[in-house]
């Protein structure tokens, strides 16, 4: 290549980034939108344990309480959430495990 082809092509920096489109926000790495806590919303004060319709959204499919990244709540009414839970097993309106759990007596185990 000739001194003359050299100076007619541009350098790296005069390019630019390669086009006229403007560059975009990375992708978010992990998932999409933050959950939002559906109690701070609804501007609830305290969770009653009598509430079972609303406490058992919170409690998985095997009895267990679902976490907060899963369902979304604030730290404040989780821990509300957890002690309504634990309070309405006590008095046996949710149960602590599943019917067929207990009956059969059968449970996967784990490895």
């Amino acid at each position: 290549m000739s001194n003359e082809e050299r100076s007619e092509r541009p350098e790296r920096s005069e390019r630019g980034d390669g086009g006229d489109r403007p560059s975009r926000p990375a992708p978010r790495r992990f998932g999409g939108r933050r959950k939002v806590c559906r109690f701070c919303v609804d501007h609830v004060k305290g969770i009653d344990y009598k509430d079972i319709g609303r406490i058992r959204m919170y409690v998985s499919d095997r009895g267990k309480i679902e976490p907060r990244r899963k369902t979304g709540a604030c730290l404040k009414h989780q821990r509300l959430v957890c002690t309504a839970i634990k309070r309405a097993r006590h008095l046996a309106m949710l149960p602590y495990t599943l019917a067929h759990i207990r009956d059969t007596g059968v449970f996967p185990t784990r490895g």
